[in-house]
């Protein structure tokens, strides 16, 4: 195979994987807070915490992970419970609504 086929398959296949693409859910931060724990508050305690969700083509959360801890039980809770509840704008997949995973991080600061 000469080198001017091979770039033209590999070209081919990134555009076809460009169409193919998934587009992750997301939701409005500002719309969407978590309520500081208040035995964190007089703790002081801060930190981020990394969380993934299952959003259906509805923009309902169907499942959530915790991916990486602040390092503080009360704030991750607080995290996941307040961020499961928001309404997501749904995510795509190959540009039709799908139900898509999709990950967050919180930062508590004080």
């Amino acid at each position: 195979m000469n080198k001017r086929l091979i770039g033209f398959i590999a070209a081919s296949l990134v555009s076809t994987a460009a169409f193919a693409a998934e587009v992750p859910a997301s939701f409005d931060a500002k719309n969407c807070k978590a309520e500081y724990p208040k035995a964190s508050l007089m703790n002081e305690e801060q930190g981020a915490v990394s969380m993934s969700f299952l959003v259906s083509p509805s923009g309902e959360v169907l499942e959530s992970k915790l991916e990486k801890s602040s390092g503080f039980k009360n704030l991750d809770k607080a995290a996941l419970k307040a961020l499961t509840a928001c309404k997501f704008k749904p995510g795509t997949k190959d540009g039709a609504v799908a139900q898509t995973w999709t990950k967050v991080d919180y930062v508590w600061s004080l």
